[in-house]
This record gives C-alpha cells, sequence and structure tokens, in this order.
C-alpha cells in the first residue's frame, strides 16, 4: 500500500521553568493511504501534542515527518497554506472550534470562498452539498452553533473538514464530548466518508473500545513515546507491552459473570521534564528492573508488523 504520512523520530519539546518537557520523544511510524492510524494512551501523553505537531499547529523540536514522501517538516506559511488543504484536523470540543457568530451556511461556505476554487454561484450548491454528506438537513443552513446539539456541531466540524478534498485528517478525540449513541453515528460517519473519499485517519483518543472499532493499526503512547504499535485485532489478542495490558484491563466486561483479575498500576508517574534514558513506565511496573530504569528501551520488531519497546518481553510473556 501507498505510504501517505511518515514520522521519523519525530519529537516536540517545550521549554518550561523548571527544563525542558518531552510531550513527544523520538516517535515513528507510517500511515498508509486510506487506514487510520489509532493513538491512545493516558491523558498527557502526547497523543494530541503529536497530531498538532503533524498539522503544523506546533514545530517540531527535532526529526522529521513526510507527506507522500516529501519532508514537509519545517516549511514557509506559503506551503502550510498548501498543506492544510490536504492535512485536516478535528478537535475535541466542536463547540470552541467553531465561531458562534457564523451560520452553519457561513462556517461552510467560507473555506470554498477562501480557495477561489469556486464561482459565486457555485458555492450554495456546493456548501449545502457538503451538509447532504454529513447528514445534515438543509433547514439546518442559517442556524448557529449555540441552536444545536453536539452531535449537529460535530457533523458541521466534519463537514468544514472534509470541504476542500483533504487526503490526512487527524481526528482529536471527536466523540469523547458526545453521548454514546451520537457517538456510534459520527464514527459511522467517519468510516462511510473514508470509504468513499479513500480518506486516512489518525484517530486519537483514551477511550480503547472505540480505537477498536475504527482503526486498522494501532499505537500506543506513554510519556511521550510509543510503547506498543501493530496491527489493531493483534494490540487486543497478543497484547505485550505491560502499560498497554493495563489499559486493556481496565476496559469494563459486558458480562458480570466473566470477572476478570485487575492489574493495578502502583508507583508514581514519572515525570516527562528531562527524562533520563531508561524506560519511563519502570516506575510503575511490577516487572522492572534496575536496567530498565537505567538503559534504553527502543522500539523492537517482535512479530511481523508487532513493535514494543520493552526489554524484558521474554521474561514477561
Amino acid at each position: 500500500m501507498e505510504t501517505l504520512i511518515e514520522a521519523k523520530n519525530l519529537s516536540k519539546f517545550f521549554n518550561t521553568p523548571k527544563g525542558m518537557l518531552h510531550a513527544v520523544d523520538n516517535v515513528n511510524f507510517t500511515i498508509e493511504k486510506g487506514t487510520t492510524l489509532g493513538i491512545v494512551g493516558e491523558s498527557g501523553c502526547g497523543k494530541s501534542t503529536l497530531g498538532r505537531t503533524l498539522a503544523h499547529l506546533h514545530e517540531a523540536t527535532s526529526g522529521s515527518f513526510f507527506y507522500k514522501g516529501e519532508d514537509v517538516t519545517h516549511v514557509d506559511k506559503k506551503k502550510v497554506k498548501e498543506l492544510n488543504e490536504k492535512i485536516q484536523f478535528i478537535f475535541q470540543d466542536p463547540y470552541s472550534s467553531l465561531n458562534p457568530r457564523f451560520s452553519v451556511y457561513q462556517t461552510l461556505s467560507e473555506p470554498l470562498i477562501l480557495s477561489g476554487r469556486y464561482k459565486k454561484e457555485e458555492i450554495e450548491a456546493e456548501t449545502l452539498k457538503l451538509m447532504e454528506l454529513v447528514g445534515l438537513a438543509p433547514r439546518f443552513a442559517s442556524s448557529y452553533p449555540h441552536e444545536m446539539d453536539g452531535g449537529r456541531r460535530q457533523r458541521i466540524v466534519i463537514a468544514r473538514a472534509i470541504a476542500l478534498g483533504p487526503e490526512f485528517v487527524i481526528c482529536d478525540e471527536p466523540v469523547s464530548a458526545l453521548d454514546v449513541s451520537v457517538q456510534a453515528q459520527i464514527l459511522n460517519l467517519l468510516m462511510e466518508l473514508q470509504e468513499q473519499k479513500q480518506l486516512t485517519y489518525m484517530f486519537i483518543t483514551h477511550d480503547l473500545s472505540v480505537v477498536r472499532y475504527i482503526s486498522t493499526k494501532i499505537c500506543v503512547m506513554y510519556m511521550g513515546q510509543v510503547v506498543e504499535m501493530a496491527p489493531a485485532e493483534e494490540v487486543f489478542e497478543q497484547t505485550l507491552h505491560p502499560y498497554s495490558r493495563a489499559l486493556l484491563n481496565a476496559i469494563p466486561l459486558p458480562d458480570v459473570h466473566n470477572k476478570k483479575k485487575p492489574i493495578i498500576l502502583k508507583g508514581e508517574v514519572s515525570s516527562p521534564i528531562d527524562p533520563g534514558p531508561g524506560c519511563r513506565f519502570a516506575p510503575r511496573c511490577p516487572h522492572a528492573t534496575d536496567a530498565c530504569r537505567s538503559e534504553a528501551q527502543p522500539l523492537r520488531e517482535v512479530s511481523e508488523g508487532h513493535f514494543v519497546a520493552c526489554n524484558r518481553l521474554e521474561e514477561i510473556v
């Protein structure tokens, strides 16, 4: 399959009064065209920062990322504007990402007007077509964000994101603020649009049941680093990293008679500010040794397409 997005040793650090905060640290992955890469992990693990870096909302500190084989890590404003048509971002909270003074029609017609691709008489037809594509009735064209529920607001955001025909869409927890029934509708919409338009997604979430439903491949992040990466089903069926196991163990089972032994993580979360070379999960890992705390834990391929950052894997499994 054609590789659309590739990250090589990508890092994003923030300078703080206490030192350098390693939000994203030496991340590597590829995303094939028409597939979905799920990014999961606890709050603060760097998954949203990773997405924002790829969208040029943050500038990378080091490393590089490629779009269709072209290095687009550090580019000028003109190139960023070009990339913005091909790489779009869907934010977690649809209400705060919409202009409250713009109606639905104004919100969706704005990117069409600014692109300069459409004649004045074509704008209305294209805007209504976008609304139909995401399941918004024409009667909502003159409505404002405060007059609509969360699901419809997110449909507006999705329509705006796909208005100019992007190839890569970064979805930053797009359903976490919605009711469960509405979540399913939005997920189905995203999957339908992906099939219709051959879209490629990065889907950022902390909800493992959601990421399993939509993802082709999953990256598990902890403290700015990828600790496990594999095809979606393999992450669930053959979980290897101790942190990934703890995450999956936290998913409640629908069967009250089928109880599982809880994995309780003890110890303090290590600081992301100027971290040492060892495993960042070591202070909470029940299998950690002194070597884990002092030696680097690079991602290594343990089976085809399955990468894990753990030097004690043979003893743990």
